[in-house]
Parts: structure tokens; C-alpha cells; sequence
């Protein structure tokens, strides 16, 4: 094995790892605001619902900047579109850091149109939220694309596990540099720190990166080893100039539907998870400031395993005879029950805090296996032309799925704090992210139960 892999070369990998380090740069960046949320809350008098709304305007810019990402990944194809989704997410992160300034400027304007003022702060915060999510809408299509062009269809869940990865490596960073950065340095510091680490990024993918028919590092051997299992090359050497493919024509397959309902499911839940479990350590535990390190540090550790353990699952389905598509399916299957401990997440608390740390570190780690594997379902059954497409209309769904869980998120932990007992809020909460795999599962199977290429677009 280890004489096949020399012969045919591994620059895919190489590819793998910039997705990778892009990942992480792209989770370090959305979860600086969560893991400061709770001083920040304090210093500028947010209720959570104040914050599920900055929340939300992330997750909805993003989800609308989804449907429209893999478009523009697609026409200016995966290095152009890559680069101008780094450099906008990353000014993104960076102006959280002025936002004070930013959203009295905001507000002031409102107030001169007639609008009404809006608390600077949270005009700030809304604000550098929307540009952020703007920008990563363009990382997930744009990996996904990548994928599709560097690996065989039997390598890509698990290529697609080790990149997404770095989603974990990223929410592992942010907890174990921030709040200290923060402490030290002042809490913009630590926006304009971790954003600036994306336009380092843009250089090594400016001099590493080409499409497969273009890339003098890419040996004949890999690049038949990559197509080896597709009876037509549909790679176009002129990559900018990809065909069109119609939203309303890709919205009429069932293959669409059961992506888009199995990302509007389960994306919440994850940003559920990063964006909330400060605030409900605080909430519930009373911790604080550099307390939450070393908990959230060994949960989103606990989330590599499912990253990477999640892609090669199906692998073993598929040396049994699987289609790639099938193999995925029943590995999903098993994966969508992990997340179901963490119903005991609240029953068990009064133990002690790394309990349910524990168990939603399994749920968080179900969630990258079950994401590693939903993404590659794109590139079994599209072509690659409407792959940026599907993967960008799924993520809006995600993303609207995540709006909803943020929204309810913060209306249920101010409705029951002001009863006095928050942790009745957490629990709803905690029920949903950990039925929603199975539910989304299940609709997934019915709308597309067996392997079923698209072939006419």
C-alpha cells in the first residue's frame, strides 16, 4: 500500500492540509465574540436575547450569502473564490474591533433617517457579525469544490472529515488563546489578533494551489488516480468559465431536498454549541473569564475524533459493497444516535460541570462525523459543475436552521431566568440538538433511500 501511494503521489494532501488550516482560521474567527460574550455581556448590558439577535445576524448573512456563495466560488472558480472569502472574513473578524465606533456611526444615521437609535453597541456587534458571515459563506463551497477536484469519490468523505476538522482545531485554539489574549491585551486586541491570521493564509494558497489540469506538482499518476473512478473527466481546464447550472432546476431534486433539510436539522445545533456554551457554564456553573479554558478546550478536542473517525466510517460500509452514497447513509445512521446522551446532560449536572462537558462533547463530536460525511453526499450524486451551488443552498438552510435555534435560545434563557431557573431553558434547549439527527435522518432516507446519480444536468 505504502509502494502504491509513493507511485501515485500525494499532493492531494497538501491541498487537504491548506483547506484544513483555512477551517481552523475560519472557526478561531466566529467564536472569538462567544468565548467574550459573557464580559462583554456585563460591560455593555446585553440580556441573551441581545446576543441571540448579534447571534442571529451572523447566522442569517450567512445563510443568505450561502445560497449565493457557491455561485460566485463556482464562476470565479475554487482559488479566485477562496481568496476573496478569506480576505472579507477576515476584515470581518478584525472590525468587531472598532465596533463601538462603527455602531455609533450606525445609529446615528438611523436617527437622521427617522428609524430610531439602536444601542451602539449592538449595531457594532450586528454589523461586523454580518460581514464575517458574508465571508465564510465562500470557505465551506469552496473546500467542498476543492475536494471534488483533488480526491476520488471513495477518498473524499474522508478528505472532507480531515479538513473539517480544523473547525474543531479552531474552536480548540479560541478557548486556550482569547480569553488570555483578552485578559492581557484588551478584548479588541483579540479581534484584530486572530483576524489578522487569514491574509497569511492567502499567501500559501496563492503559491500552492491550482486546478488538477493546471498544476505542474501534480504527477500523471495522481491525476488519473483522482478520476479513476468517474467514467467521464468533467473538470474543465478553463475553470472560470463553469456552466451555469439553474437554481430552480437543482431545487427540483429530491438529492437537493434531502441536503438542505438535513443541513436546516443539524447546523444549529452546532452553533448552538459554540456560540452558547460560555455563556451556559457562566449561566449554570458560575464560570468565568479563564475558567471555561480547559472545559470547552477538551470538549472541541473530544469533536477531532468524530471529524476524522466520522469521514472513514463509511468506509467500511463501502469495502463491503456499498456505493459510496450507501455506505454514507448507514453510517449516518449509527452517527445520529450519539447525540441522544446528551439528554442527560441536565440530569446529571448536579455531579459536577465536566459531566455534561462530557456529553456534549460526544453530541459536538457526532456533529462533525455526521457533517464530514452530509457534505461528500453532494459530490456522490452532482456533477461537479452544481456542486458550489447545492453545497451554498444547503448552507443557507443551515444557516436559517441556526437563526431559529439562536432566536429561540435566547428567548428561552431570559424567559426562564426571570423565573429563576435557567437551567429549564438549557434543558429544552439540549433536548432538541439531541434529537435532531435522527429526524433529519430519517427524512433524508425517505426522500433519497438508495444511491441515485443526478445524470441530466
Amino acid at each position: 500500500m505504502k509502494e502504491t501511494n509513493k507511485a501515485i503521489g500525494n499532493y492531494r494532501w497538501t491541498i487537504c492540509g491548506l483547506l484544513f488550516f483555512a477551517t481552523t482560521v475560519n472557526y478561531l474567527d466566529r467564536q472569538v465574540l462567544s468565548l467574550l460574550a459573557p464580559s462583554l455581556s456585563k460591560e455593555f448590558n446585553w440580556s441573551n436575547s441581545d446576543y441571540a439577535n448579534i447571534t442571529a445576524v451572523f447566522q442569517f448573512i450567512y445563510a443568505i450569502s450561502m445560497l449565493f456563495a457557491g455561485r460566485i466560488i463556482d464562476k470565479l472558480g475554487t482559488k479566485k473564490g477562496y481568496i476573496l472569502a478569506i480576505v472579507v472574513w477576515s476584515l470581518g473578524a478584525i472590525m468587531h474591533a472598532y465596533s463601538l465606533p462603527v455602531g455609533t456611526a450606525f445609529s446615528t444615521f438611523m436617527v437622521w433617517i427617522g428609524l430610531g437609535a439602536v444601542p451602539a453597541s449592538i449595531a457594532g456587534f450586528m454589523l461586523s457579525r454580518a460581514v464575517l458571515g458574508f465571508g465564510e459563506s465562500g470557505n465551506f463551497p469552496a473546500a467542498i469544490k476543492a475536494v471534488a477536484e483533488y480526491f476520488p469519490k471513495k477518498e473524499r468523505s474522508f478528505a472532507t472529515g480531515i479538513f473539517n476538522s480544523g473547525s474543531n482545531v479552531g474552536a480548540i485554539l479560541a478557548p486556550l488563546t482569547v480569553p488570555v489574549i483578552a485578559v492581557n491585551y484588551g478584548w479588541e486586541f483579540a479581534f484584530i489578533l486572530v483576524g489578522a491570521i487569514g491574509f497569511l493564509w492567502v499567501i500559501f494558497w496563492i503559491l500552492l494551489y491550482e486546478i488538477p489540469s493546471k498544476q505542474n506538482k501534480l504527477s500523471k499518476a495522481e491525476y488519473d488516480y483522482i478520476h479513476d473512478d468517474e467514467t467521464v473527466v468533467l473538470e474543465n481546464a478553463e475553470e472560470p468559465k463553469v456552466e451555469k447550472v439553474a437554481w430552480f432546476k437543482l431545487l427540483g431534486y429530491k438529492q437537493t431536498w434531502a441536503f438542505v433539510f438535513g443541513k436546516f436539522m443539524t447546523d444549529g445545533i452546532w452553533w448552538f454549541f459554540l456560540f452558547w456554551l460560555p455563556k451556559y457554564l457562566e449561566a449554570q456553573f458560575g464560570m468565568k473569564g479563564t475558567d471555561i479554558v480547559l472545559p470547552l478546550a477538551i470538549l472541541y478536542s473530544m469533536t477531532m475524533i468524530g471529524s476524522i473517525g466520522g469521514g472513514w466510517f463509511p468506509v467500511y460500509f463501502i469495502r463491503k459493497g456499498y456505493t459510496p452514497y450507501d455506505g454514507r447513509l448507514r453510517a449516518m445512521f449509527f452517527i445520529a444516535l450519539f447525540p441522544l446522551v446528551v439528554l442527560l446532560a441536565q440530569p446529571l449536572g448536579y455531579i459536577s460541570f465536566w459531566i455534561p462537558v462530557l456529553l456534549i462533547g460526544v453530541g459536538a463530536s457526532a456533529h462533525q462525523a455526521w457533517s464530514a460525511n452530509i457534505f461528500t453526499t453532494v459530490s456522490d450524486m452532482f456533477p461537479k459543475k452544481a456542486i458550489g451551488s447545492i453545497i451554498g443552498i444547503g448552507g443557507m438552510a443551515g444557516g436559517l436552521g441556526g437563526v431559529l435555534v439562536s432566536k429561540l435560545g435566547g428567548y428561552l434563557f431570559d424567559y426562564y431566568d426571570g423565573l429563576g431557573h435557567i437551567q429549564t431553558g438549557y434543558t429544552i434547549m439540549f433536548f432538541i440538538c439531541a434529537v435532531a439527527y435522527l429526524v433529519a435522518w430519517s427524512v433524508m432516507k425517505l426522500l433519497v433511500p438508495k444511491y441515485s446519480p443526478i445524470t441530466d444536468l
